[in-house]
């Protein structure tokens, strides 16, 4: 799934399958990405070790593992 950032509404969408967020920076990748992984833990009962995240900066990486 490939969606536009003003399509992108993290609470909304499914979570089954795979969701490619790709946008500029400071327009809120890591939010989305943060909320869809959080969903992922409360509402399908996952556990850490069965979710992927990539980025492709270690920037990146880091402010992911601060706020997760």
């Amino acid at each position: 799934m490939i969606l536009g950032m003003k399509d992108l509404r993290p609470f909304d969408m499914p979570l089954d399958g795979i969701a490619l967020i790709e946008a500029s920076a400071g327009t809120g990748k890591t939010y989305n990405i943060t909320s869809l992984y959080l969903r992922q833990l409360l509402e399908k009962k996952l556990t850490v070790d069965q979710i992927l995240v990539v980025t492709f900066t270690k920037a990146a990486t880091e402010e992911l593992r601060d706020r997760i």
